[in-house]
C-alpha cells in the first residue's frame, strides 16, 4: 500500500483525536483504539510559543539607552523580535527590533522619549511577551 499525504494526515488526525479523548474522558482504553487497528499513531508535539522580556532598568532619562533582554520558545532562530509601546488603547510597533539568536535569546537596545510610565512588550508574529513598564523622567 502506498502511503499518500492524505493517508498520513488521516493517521495524524486519528492520533490527535485519540489523545484528546484520553484527556477529556480520562480513559486509557480510547488511546489503544488506533494502535489496535494496526494504524501508526503520530504524536503531535506542537510547542507553544512564548516570549519573556526584562528591561535592564525601570526608570531612565528621556532618550537614555537601556536594554531589553529575554528568551523565546517555539519560535525559529532569526525571528524578528519587535518592541511595542502602548499608546492610548492600541499597541504601536517601535523602530526597535532584533533577530532571535540560535540559542533562543535576544538583547535589544532601546531609547524612549515619551515621558511618564511606558507600557512595553516584545512581539514576534502573533506571540507577545507579558507587559513590562519603564518610566521615562
Amino acid at each position: 500500500m502506498a502511503i499518500t499525504k492524505r493517508y498520513s494526515l488521516r493517521i495524524a488526525a486519528v492520533g490527535v483525536i485519540g489523545a484528546a479523548s484520553v484527556v477529556l474522558a480520562g480513559t486509557v482504553a480510547s488511546a489503544a483504539t488506533p494502535a489496535a487497528s494496526g494504524a501508526t499513531v503520530v504524536k503531535a508535539t506542537a510547542a507553544k510559543a512564548g516570549i519573556t522580556a526584562k528591561p535592564s532598568v525601570t526608570s531612565v532619562k528621556a532618550w537614555e539607552l537601556f536594554r531589553v533582554t529575554g528568551t523565546a520558545t517555539g519560535l525559529k532562530p532569526g525571528s524578528k523580535m519587535v518592541l511595542q509601546q502602548k499608546q492610548g488603547a492600541k499597541w504601536v510597533s517601535l523602530p526597535a527590533s532584533v533577530p532571535l539568536n540560535a540559542k533562543g535569546s535576544y538583547s535589544l537596545g532601546v531609547k524612549l522619549g515619551i515621558k511618564g510610565k511606558n507600557d512595553l512588550r516584545i512581539v514576534s508574529g502573533s506571540t507577545a511577551s507579558p507587559v513590562f513598564n519603564v518610566t521615562v523622567r
